[in-house]
């Protein structure tokens, strides 16, 4: 039979397309096919930009031999978790309960059912010495324990189906109350690294939402430590080599405690809460490397990673050209280096970025990755580091460059948006509103139906139905509204999260639900309710949701949205704590709750002038629990609220500036 990939619409199953294994994508037919022929099933998980992946690809699915097997003993489905994450979080889920860890590739055997009997992540072509089975050992041995112990398969099979029904429900209810935060705050300090700033030890991601809520936090509290954490994690990240010194924006972790070494691919979903973080570190602390840091980002996010015509954001830029390079393209000899700059700012650079004849890359010694060791000796090598950036990445352009995937999913536009009208008013940018707002555009009149709800994709009718879809676009509607003023876009995020609550909402034990409630449609695990909480890898839904709720309430005087607020905060308040980290959106609404919220009101006329000055102003001002109300009036005035204290108005920016400090 053919590979059944080559008509798919997802960048990573047409890369597949030419390879000699038979893949069905994500169906009904291929759990049909296995019934059928009664053959267990290989699922694969992965996406475009997955380094690894690519290495699996490349070493194992491309190989006939490999192939001959998996075509002759199993089904073989292929799956991209950025079009479905509803079925990687189940399965990773799976294959976490099986071998402690997930991840991409993650490569799962299931039974005909959908069940997970066996599974993995990346697997080497041949048997190591150091005890991790070869890919064709693998297939050979889950085959004959298939044929010859299916009662141990079903025996497998049924535990792993507990540990999946039990672990994808994360709502565990509790009372909500400062004394959370505080707790929260005190693990994160327990995991946070003195030496090189971040959390954690090797391999090291970013955590842009740890950071905010211990921003918030230092805020309130003014205690020394959460600022230090705050400061010294982004200023190691904007330093380490996580950080792309010469185009922008940040790759998706290191794989060293140091920053130094990352992964090379560049996701939105990272850039945009790192974009998020260093604005926030920026307007509340005042440190130019990170407004430097930020500016970075939106430039490489304009340049590379959106289309400003049509008014998308793509989705990522792979860490390779081709299979097997490592991150070649970002990474520079010594020899490179000297060729791409004139004599003296090359000195300036290899000094700055520690470049010499062995760099950091295994694969290729020679090959360095760009860090900032050391500031420029004096004044006059700044303009020449300057210099030699702008000469690397004129040398870096005439290098070909890493596929960009331009799938626009529809919550990672919502969250790249969100984050482009945060920077159109810290940094002064009303390019970013502007583009910002014509994806948001986009989103409501091409991706919403107001009887089937958000789709997945702009542009698609399909995939849909996936809650962080319908919980990210009316978070960035309240931005959109609090930006311009514009009561569309608070209509808007309100009729979304009615919709959320038809759709999602648990009415009996409180929470949302990832797919549609009382879904019964679905293979296997897609039938298994689920209520994320977790922070991984992006934004739970349900923290989302919850800092929502929080918006409308303080935006509108709703006291139906504070129930609401109070009932999932209740409903997660025994996770809270537990998850500390890896839960920092929902301890985000929790200090909504719990904390006084500011509440600025700009009324004016519209256009230049000193109302859209104080707008812009308190767009800017760092202050966490913030909503900005803007009223057309013939008088420019503005009042600021905190709890249920509130100024008299004043009418100009430096009587506001005063009140906001």
């Amino acid at each position: 039979m053919p590979n059944l990939l080559a008509s798919e619409p997802s960048a990573y199953l047409k890369s597949a397309a030419h390879q000699p294994v038979h893949w069905h994508p994500w169906s009904d037919r291929a759990f049909a096919r296995a019934r059928d022929e009664d053959k267990p099933i290989l699922l694969d998980i992965g996406a475009v930009w997955c380094h690894w992946c690519h290495v699996m690809d490349g070493e194992s699915y491309d190989d006939s031999a490999v192939a001959e097997l998996l075509n002759r003993d199993f089904v073989c489905i292929k799956v991209d978790r950025d079009e479905r994450p509803d079925v990687d979080t189940r399965y990773q889920r799976a294959v976490q309960a099986l071998t402690g860890q997930g991840g991409w590739p993650l490569t799962a055997f299931l039974t005909p059912e959908g069940e997970v009997f066996f599974g993995g992540t990346y697997f080497p072509p041949e048997d190591n010495p150091y005890g991790r089975p070869g890919f064709i050992s693998v297939l050979r041995q889950v085959a004959g324990l298939y044929r010859q112990q299916r009662d141990k398969v079903a025996e497998s099979a049924k535990a792993i189906r507990r540990h999946v029904t039990e672990s994808l429900d994360e709502a565990k209810g509790g009372a909500i109350t400062p004394a959370i935060l505080d707790g929260a705050a005190a693990d994160m300090a327990r995991l946070f690294d003195i030496r090189y700033g971040g959390f954690g030890t090797a391999p090291k991601f970013p955590h842009p939402a740890g950071v905010a809520f211990l921003l918030a936090r230092w805020h309130d509290t003014r205690e020394d430590w959460m600022r230090e954490v705050v400061e010294k994690t982004l200023t190691a990240m904007a330093r380490g080599g996580i950080r792309d010194h010469v185009g922008g924006g940040f790759h998706r972790y290191a794989v060293d405690e140091r920053w130094i070494v990352p992964h090379f691919e560049k996701m939105a979903y990272d850039n945009s809460e790192l974009l998020h973080a260093y604005l926030d570190g920026y307007a509340a602390l005042g440190i130019p490397l990170f407004k430097e840091v930020a500016q970075g980002i939106v430039n490489w996010v304009v340049e590379v990673l959106s289309d400003t015509d049509r008014g998308v954001f793509y989705t990522s830029q792979d860490a390779d050209v081709q299979f097997g390079d490592d991150g070649d393209y970002w990474t520079w000899t010594l020899e490179e280096l000297r060729d791409a700059l004139p004599e003296r700012t090359f000195h300036v650079a290899r000094r700055v970025f520690d470049v010499d004849e062995h760099g950091e890359m295994h694969h290729n010694p020679k090959k360095n990755v760009l860090w900032w060791k050391q500031d420029p000796a004096g004044d006059d090598e700044w303009p020449l580091l300057k210099q030699a950036l702008a000469g690397l990445k004129a040398a870096r352009d005439r290098r070909k460059t890493p596929y960009v995937d331009t799938t626009p999913y529809l919550n990672w536009n919502a969250m790249m948006a969100s984050a482009f009208l945060h920077a159109g008013a810290v940094l002064d940018r009303p390019e970013c509103n502007q583009l910002a707002l014509r994806v948001l555009e986009r989103i409501w009149s091409e991706a919403w139906d107001e009887g089937r709800g958000m789709g997945h994709v702009i542009g698609r009718a399909e995939p849909r139905g996936l809650l962080e879809d319908h919980v990210h676009a009316p978070a960035a509607f309240l931005d959109a509204y609090e930006a311009t003023g514009d009561d569309a876009w608070l209509t808007r995020a309100i009729t979304m999260m009615h919709y959320c609550g038809r759709t999602y909402w648990d009415e009996a034990n409180g929470g949302f639900y990832d797919l549609p409630r009382g879904q019964n449609g679905g293979t296997a695990y897609l039938a298994t309710p689920a209520k994320p909480v977790q922070d991984a890898p992006t934004p739970s839904a349900n923290g989302v949701a919850a800092v929502t709720l929080a918006r409308l309430w303080a935006l509108t005087d709703d006291p139906e949205w504070r129930r609401l607020l109070d009932r999932q905060l209740a409903t997660f308040g025994g996770a809270a704590p537990r998850l500390s980290l890896y839960g920092a959106t929902l301890l985000r609404a929790v200090d909504w709750a719990v904390n006084p919220v500011t509440r600025v009101e700009v009324s004016g006329a519209r256009g230049p002038g000193p109302a859209c000055d104080m707008h812009l102003l308190a767009l800017q001002a760092y202050r966490p629990r913030k909503v900005v109300l803007r009223k057309t009036a013939d008088q420019a005035a503005s009042t600021v609220c905190v709890g249920t204290t509130c100024s008299l108005p004043v009418a100009t920016p430096a009587a506001l500036g005063e009140l906001l400090k």
